[in-house]
């Protein structure tokens, strides 16, 4: 038999030599569960080794290195020292160690707790565990949650990095001072927007001086910083100016929290109000007094434009620039709309600068879709539905027989629902031994899902027989389909939901001198 061994710690180790060293304490496991696999005479196929990994994490390499090579049935034993090194989650509890691991042959066995699934007995004992290891997970969750809020409220930084201008103290933890090298940097943004100088003048004022941006300050200084490297990363951009100017950390306030956890089992964070930001005045010296902070507030709210109607853009987060990658910025002219590269003016040695109006760059769009609709369609076999659906004879049959199958279909969706309630009260109850209910539940949920899918497409065809008798009704020379040239296979226009459907990205070049040409490159959905 092959033992594959993993162990985790989740702890910061003080003790190792070097950052490639093992802890003490994953030692001491490997030590353990080697001379435990001796005893059982089992081969140790691999030993799979998390350090600095919570049991919540399900990204740790190893341990999915480790989930890998089970599925290949690369070995016949995971040895853990305990069930909690791993997983404290009860859903992977139960989807790996009670649901796959049997499927795949593998045996699941922790030395402390004594959990072996080859040992019919414990297993209720496994399940408690996996629900004390969930409970603990998430009273851990709200520990740390309410200290670091009480921290917050107190006006401590708690944050990893800090802001652009500030560093942390050395000798105060949560507290911050100023960095005056990047400090002089802020006090002349301020300066120059307060002087009537635009966002993104300012930007390229910085750029042209050859100063780095906070997160290439940051990597050039040897700090820590969060953002990926990517192409321009040194440039200053309008958001980084329009962020600095709104942030109230630089007239001395500690402002935090403006992104929470969705739950503690993803470190995942959303937007939140700020009505529930954490808010403390006077935590640190300010770097921008109050007379300059309170005159660009001012400024800034009279330069604000409520130009917005609400509505997504026609090729919105879809047009990038071909040089520099960026995500092309809307733009407005008069009636015209128009897509630039967000770095076209922030450098005069940044970016080619792709430039297209929406207009043209739809035209371009239309006529490369509708040469593949010409090239791909079979036409006749189109107007060949067309007219048999808009028969009277097969309309009203086919109507009727839709409707007739998705009332029944709707039963038994109903029915297989409750179904499955029932069959989990017989396991609650102990009444269904745990493979047959596995099985049961697949089966019952393969069924689901087919039912839906065929709810669904008999609706959507419900749906377009009533738009076909429309138009049969308001043009009765729609039998006459079959003559015309090219029924519903030529696109005139493009709206939102065409282009989300259709297209996955469009790459704009700069346009060929002494031409309109402009390079465009269409990645499609399909």
């Amino acid at each position: 038999m092959k033992a594959a061994i993993y162990c985790r710690l989740s702890e910061e180790d003080k003790n190792k030599k070097s950052e490639t060293d093992d802890s003490n304490s994953i030692r001491n496991q490997k030590a353990m569960l080697q001379q435990y696999s001796a005893e059982q005479g089992w081969e140790i196929y691999r030993i799979y080794s998390d350090d600095d990994y919570t049991g919540a994490d399900r990204k740790r390499p190893e341990f999915n290195r480790l989930l890998e090579d089970a599925r290949a049935h690369r070995f016949d034993i995971v040895l853990c020292k305990t069930q909690s090194r791993f997983t404290r989650e009860l859903e992977l509890v139960e989807k790996y160690i009670h649901g796959l691991f049997p499927l795949w042959g593998i045996r699941f066995v922790s030395v402390v707790d004594n959990a072996d699934t080859d040992n019919r007995g414990n297993k209720k004992s496994r399940q408690i565990n996996g629900l004390v290891n969930e409970w603990y997970l998430e009273d851990m969750s709200e520990n740390i949650k309410s200290v670091l809020t009480n921290r917050r409220l107190n006006g401590f930084h708690i944050g990893s990095f800090a802001l652009y201008g500030y560093q942390k103290d050395p000798l105060r933890k949560g507290h911050l001072i100023i960095d005056e090298e990047s400090a002089a940097v802020v006090r002349e943004v301020f300066t120059l927007f307060s002087q009537g100088y635009g966002k993104t003048a300012i930007a390229r004022l910085l750029n042209d001086r050859g100063i780095p941006n906070p997160t290439e300050y940051k990597r050039l200084k040897g700090m820590r910083y969060s953002q990926p490297e990517t192409k321009n990363s040194t440039l200053w951009k309008y958001p980084a100016i329009s962020s600095m100017l709104a942030n109230e950390i630089y007239i001395g306030n500690m402002v935090q929290g403006k992104y929470g956890s969705i739950s503690y089992k993803t470190k995942q964070n959303k937007p939140r109000p700020k009505s529930e930001w954490y808010i403390v005045e006077g935590t640190h010296e300010p770097i921008i007094d109050r007379d300059l902070w309170n005159r660009v507030q001012d400024m800034a709210a009279r330069r604000t434009k409520p130009f917005c109607t609400g509505e997504i853009g026609l090729f919105a987060g879809k047009a990038h620039c071909a040089n520099c990658g960026y995500t092309m910025r809307s733009a407005k002219k008069g009636d015209k709309r128009y897509l630039q590269c967000p770095t076209r003016h922030v450098s005069k040695n940044s970016c080619a600068g792709a430039f297209v109006s929406v207009e043209r760059l739809e035209e371009m769009i239309l006529e490369e879709l509708n040469r593949l609709i010409g090239e791909y369609l079979d036409k006749d076999l189109l107007k060949a539905s067309i007219v048999h659906l808009m028969s009277d004879n097969h309309s009203g049959v086919q109507k009727e027989q839709l409707t007739t199958e998705l009332s029944l279909c709707k039963q038994k969706q109903q029915e297989y629902t409750r179904g499955l309630l029932l069959l989990y009260t017989d396991k609650a109850r102990n009444l269904l031994p745990e493979q047959d209910f596995s099985e049961m539940v697949r089966e019952f949920i393969s069924k689901k899902e087919r039912l839906a899918r065929r709810i669904d497409k008999a609706e959507r065809q419900l749906a377009m027989m009533g738009t076909e008798e429309t138009i049969k009704r308001e043009n009765p020379a729609a039998n006459g389909l079959q003559d015309t040239p090219d029924p519903c296979t030529r696109l005139t226009h493009l709206n939102r939901e065409t282009v989300e459907t259709l297209i996955e990205s469009i790459i704009v070049g700069r346009r060929i001198p002494g031409t309109r040409d402009i390079p465009i490159e269409i990645h499609w959905n399909f």
